[in-house]
């Protein structure tokens, strides 16, 4: 048996969302803030690593290092303010 639209979508308009489906939204944003830091980092590293390798240097990758672990540092704090205005 077929249902018209009207009874498969209970809120047609999507005005507002489940409380549900607000807390899967709210701890994706959360869990995203625990993957900023490593992924930085790792992106540092390898970024310093080419330019190692491409100039023939050894020290390069420490400095990639440090300025992903600054990038990731800085963007975890900017998603966890902007999840804290949003209580």
């Amino acid at each position: 048996m077929r249902r018209n639209m009207a009874e498969q979508n209970p809120n047609p308009g999507g005005k507002k969302r489940s409380e549900t489906m607000e807390t899967i939204v709210k701890a994706e944003r959360l869990t995203q803030i625990a993957f900023v830091m490593p992924i930085a980092v790792l992106i540092g590293w390898g970024g310093g690593a080419l330019l190692d390798k491409w100039l023939h240097q050894s020290w390069i990758y420490i400095v990639g290092v440090v300025f992903g672990a600054i990038a990731g540092m800085v963007e975890a704090v900017r998603q966890a303010l902007r999840a804290g205005r949003e209580k």
